[in-house]
């Protein structure tokens, strides 16, 4: 067999297959209950490090951080295509800081070109949720100014978990409220009889938002790792092995069904 003809059969067969993954694609989507979709997602997006290491195991982990970045822009897409009213993206944890300068400033330089991207998209409203005074002023600076130049916007709300931890939320929440009612002249014996579920909520980075109503993680790991440890009381997960940069939508969109097709209980 000539080659012209090897390479011919092997175009046939790539566009066969992309053709069959399109009609699977469409009838997935097809397939969902509007009525039940998601109103919030979370993401926790596992394996870029381990991705870099398979695909470019000549280059630096960057690569794999720019890949993972690609992909979480293509994920709030397909999260928009379908009307979710909330995305969170965990892409930073302070633990993350600990390691070399020679990883964590590529890191970081990555995500604040996500962050502009995100909104210079023009159409959804980003917010940094996290500890940003962990970070390099620069760093969290140009954070900042990206996230205030989305404020208003009535689209699609983002969030960037930014050197976010749960538990460093619920301190900086308490902390918050702490000092807000101190403020109005409660004593801590008259807040103690009436602290609220809700008012501790408020002070939290995603106050006001919907809790997550589903939270998913890649790379095969099934644990939650310290991420919206509050927000997530009534969540319903969904594990995927694929690593972080090769989630596909079709991923995304058996992720839905599955929370579509789960009766939530919601503790009771």
């Amino acid at each position: 067999m000539k080659l012209g003809d090897v390479v011919t059969r092997v175009g046939r067969r790539l566009r066969l297959s992309g053709l069959l993954y399109s009609t699977y694609e469409r009838r997935l989507l097809a397939s969902l209950d509007r009525e039940r979709l998601p109103r919030h997602v979370a993401v926790m997006a596992d394996g870029n490090r381990r991705w870099a290491r398979l695909n470019a195991p000549g280059e630096t982990l960057v690569a794999g951080y720019e890949a993972g970045a690609a992909r979480l822009k293509e994920f709030v897409s397909w999260c928009d295509a379908v009307g979710v009213q909330v995305v969170t993206l965990w892409v930073l944890s302070p633990s993350n800081l600990d390691r070399s300068e020679d990883e964590v400033r590529p890191l970081l330089d990555v995500i604040v070109s996500l962050v502009e991207s995100l909104a210079d998209e023009g159409r959804w409203a980003v917010q940094i949720v996290g500890a940003l005074d962990l970070l390099p002023e620069p760093i969290a600076e140009a954070l900042r100014q990206a996230a205030d130049s989305t404020a208003g916007r009535q689209g699609m709300h983002v969030n960037l978990a930014v050197s976010y931890a749960g538990r460093q939320e619920l301190r900086d929440a308490f902390r918050s409220l702490l000092a807000a009612e101190a403020g109005k002249g409660t004593t801590l014996q008259e807040l103690a009889k009436t602290l609220e579920i809700d008012t501790i909520a408020s002070h939290l980075y995603t106050a006001g938002q919907p809790d997550p109503d589903l939270i998913i993680r890649t790379s095969g790991e099934q644990r939650l790792s310290d991420f919206l440890i509050w927000q997530s009381a009534h969540s319903e997960f969904y594990f995927c092995e694929a690593l972080w940069p090769d989630f596909r939508r079709v991923d995304f969109l058996r992720a839905l069904r599955a929370f579509t097709q789960r009766e939530r209980r919601f503790g009771r």
